[in-house]
């Protein structure tokens, strides 16, 4: 299982509401732990294919980019800006 793949991540800053307005994500584990424990919509088209794609990178069987990039698209579909840094 690959939980702490930070190199195969690239990290991204989601805007959140609460005490914690910024959260960082860096891993595949960030990710599935966000979506899991603290995402405000849990029934979202995009959402459940980013819980699928973490999964699935986590089990080596998708690259963690597009996991990723399935964290990108629910944080659109739930209305939570994303901070990407460009290298």
């Amino acid at each position: 299982m690959k939980w702490h793949t930070p190199g195969e991540f690239s990290p991204l800053m989601l805007v959140v509401d609460g005490p914690e307005k910024y959260i960082l994500v860096a891993s595949l584990w960030d990710a599935a732990q966000l979506l899991t424990a603290c995402w405000p919509l849990d029934d979202g088209e995009e959402y459940l294919t980013a819980v699928k794609a973490c999964r699935d990178a986590i089990h080596g069987d998708l690259p963690a980019e597009d996991a990723r990039e399935a964290l990108i698209s629910a944080a659109k579909e739930a209305g939570i800006p994303v901070i990407t840094v460009v290298h």
